[in-house]
């Protein structure tokens, strides 16, 4: 059973584990997780998490991370925005995750988002935009399976075609 869990002191050893998997398998960033991956330790880290539910550091907006466990085993994480400023609205949006790369392509993905809308509705969030990569096929059919609706692509500076879908919650 999969489950969404606030990040806590007792999960360093499974958060640290969940990170180097993507270092080992030369990923060096991690969604959803508001940079645990640039973090030199679990403490500060988890204190700048726990911060961001509250505070609005300037050009960022409130959220909140979660770790997607099944069992004792970190699967994911993802990250829930409580509102959106002008960078998310047309890149990042309310929600983004990541799937440990040994645990993809087996529908997790899809079950965190589920899950994720259930806090997004929680925090009075009528609807939600969820963004991937055009070339990113898991992640738009991960929005499509929730009830995802693209609304549009848009070109980046860099060329990168960016998919918008939105979900009425």
């Amino acid at each position: 059973m999969l489950y969404l869990i606030f990040p806590a002191p007792e999960h360093k050893q499974a958060a640290w584990d969940y990170r180097q998997e993507y270092f080992d398998c030369g990923e060096t960033h991690i969604h959803g997780s508001a940079g645990i991956s640039r973090s030199d330790d679990y403490e500060s880290w988890l204190a700048k998490i726990i911060e961001a539910q509250t505070v609005v550091q300037p050009g960022l907006v409130t959220g909140s991370i979660y770790f997607a466990f099944a069992e004792d085993k970190i699967i994911g994480t993802i990250a829930v925005r409580h509102a959106l400023n002008d960078s998310l609205i047309n890149s990042g949006g309310h929600i983004g995750y990541s799937v440990r790369p040994s645990e993809r392509r087996k529908g997790y993905g899809t079950k965190m988002l589920a899950l994720a809308l259930e806090k997004a509705r929680g925090l009075g969030l009528d609807k939600v935009l969820i963004t991937c990569d055009k070339d990113n096929i898991a992640s738009a059919k991960t929005a499509v399976k929730n009830g995802g609706i693209m609304e549009n692509e848009i070109a980046e500076e860099t060329g990168n075609i960016l998919q918008r879908y939105w979900i009425t919650l």
